[in-house]
């Protein structure tokens, strides 16, 4: 694990396409930044063909995840954010109908898909579970590129010096030009301390890092850029039908729920369908029904290679959309700077997870990622609802401790059962922390965050590795379902 202090919300946030964001998000950008290494390095006219090797669990689980359809559009030079992704499967079945793979949108190579990516499901790298290779041939030699996708879209390369030695590095946070953030944290008590000495709330710590690297214009539109394609990610799978690809047969429930519970209104706008969600009333089983649609609309696009946002990871992508729209539905708190806060908040929290644990599923398991998207979520929820810095704290800390030891055991290696279900029951825990830590008083809690951090991590650690995403355990082994081929 290695240990990074300033993150970006643009980095815990990504926009992306689903369905993983380890599995997806990550070989898609590894992909991008290879393309760039040997556009310099060798120049794309000088490639004849390359090799992709997929490792640990990006080859156990990656055709559900789409890893290959992920490393191709990268290759490609698609850019995950702005591609079409309803012609993302006619970009691929013209590589396969070709056998030929244009890189970067400008060099052709000959690429058999069957032959030249290889899912090496019996061989692993020890840096991380998430490894893959990707093997350059020109007219006079092989160069070899080896990436780790290590959690939430972020991406880590080996370096080789002169002398033979490897280095692991991080490809995000490593730019010489940005500047030092004035409140830079690795834990909690980083934070706190940044908190009680300037008296600021913990999103205004976030703001203020960010603002030493973008101006405030540039940071609001950021902000607005994520909510809007939450938001938008919603809106769609509440209002789209069928059965999710893969091979499961598993029908979207979002679409059947948010006519039910509209009693079939119609409606011809996202402003007008949110009207008459409020209109609705407060009851509580409404509440809770309508977050867990929101949960399910977000994942279920997501598993429909859809564009989503990780937050902190794709498998875990409807909670913090799910809690925050509650929140502005609900709570009415629903201004362009309760939005702004709530992400700050969030991520905040998703920093310490990275810093002190992991967000990656293939090192930690389930709690890796649902458990720290709750987190998140808690804590931003309980800072808008009034709570001070230690109570948004411990709000995060009980939501994580209630998914301690949560295992990742996706049937199919698909990002669908258990998990979009998953999504939905992190939502409602979010909220129930939020509401504990607003009762409490956390100076008398006997558990702070950082300890539940420390024992994520731990916890991590003793897991077997088949309950981190291999699909080798739990209930990917209880369904007689081979792995999908999708």
């Amino acid at each position: 694990m290695i240990m990074e202090k300033t993150i970006s919300v643009f980095d815990m946030f990504k926009i992306g396409v689903g369905p993983s964001s380890s599995h997806t998000l990550g070989p898609w950008k590894a992909a991008l930044h290879f393309l760039d290494l040997i556009e310099v390095e060798l120049g794309l006219n000088k490639v004849l063909g390359i090799d992709v090797l997929l490792y640990g669990s990006l080859a156990k689980t990656g055709k559900g995840h789409g890893t290959d359809m992920a490393v191709l559009m990268g290759l490609m030079g698609e850019n995950p954010i702005t591609t079409d992704t309803a012609t993302i499967q006619e970009k691929l079945n013209k590589i396969q109908s070709t056998q030929h793979l244009i890189l970067n949108q400008v060099h052709p190579i000959l690429f058999i898909k069957e032959q030249h990516i290889q899912f090496l499901k019996e061989s692993s790298l020890p840096h991380h579970p998430n490894a893959l290779r990707f093997v350059v041939h020109t007219e006079s030699k092989e160069l070899t590129y080896t990436y780790y996708s290590i959690g939430g879209g972020f991406i880590e390369r080996t370096i080789v010096d002169k002398e033979g030695n490897e280095t692991i590095i991080p490809v995000e946070n490593n730019d010489p030009s940005s500047n030092e953030a004035p409140f830079d944290f690795i834990n909690t008590n980083d934070l706190l301390h940044h908190c009680m000495k300037t008296g600021y709330s913990i999103s205004s710590i976030i703001m203020e890092n960010e603002k030493v690297n973008m101006n405030e214009q540039s940071l609001k539109t950021g902000l607005d850029s994520i909510w809007s394609t939450m938001l938008a990610c919603i809106y769609k799978g509440c209002h789209t039908e069928g059965q999710l690809p893969g091979g499961l047969q598993v029908r979207r429930r979002a679409f059947d729920l948010n006519k039910k519970l509209l009693n079939n209104a119609t409606y011809t706008t996202q402003e007008e369908w949110l009207q008459l969600i409020q209109k609705g009333g407060a009851d509580f089983k409404y509440i809770l029904d309508w977050v867990s649609c929101f949960a399910l609309a977000v994942n279920e696009e997501n598993a429909s290679f859809g564009r989503v946002v990780t937050a902190p990871t794709n498998g875990a992508a409807g909670v913090i959309p799910a809690v925050l729209l509650y929140t502005i539905l609900f709570c009415k708190k629903y201004t362009v700077e309760d939005i702004h806060q709530f992400l700050c908040t969030a991520s905040a929290v998703g920093v310490l997870f990275k810093n002190g644990a992991t967000i990656s599923a293939a090192m930690g398991g389930c709690q890796a990622e649902i458990g720290v998207s709750s987190a998140m979520a808690a804590a931003g929820l309980t800072e808008l609802l009034g709570g001070n810095q230690k109570q948004v704290l411990m709000a995060a800390e009980i939501a994580m401790e209630h998914h301690l030891g949560l295992t990742c055991d996706p049937v199919g290696g698909l990002v669908q059962i258990p998990c979009i279900e998953r999504n939905t029951m992190g939502a409602i825990k979010a909220i129930t922390a939020a509401q504990l830590a607003l009762q409490s008083k956390p100076d008398f809690a006997l558990v702070s965050l950082d300890k539940v951090i420390h024992t994520m991590w731990n916890t991590a650690l003793d897991m077997n590795v088949k309950y981190k995403e291999t699909a080798d355990g739990g209930l990917a082994t209880q369904i007689p379902i081979a792995l999908a081929e999708c």
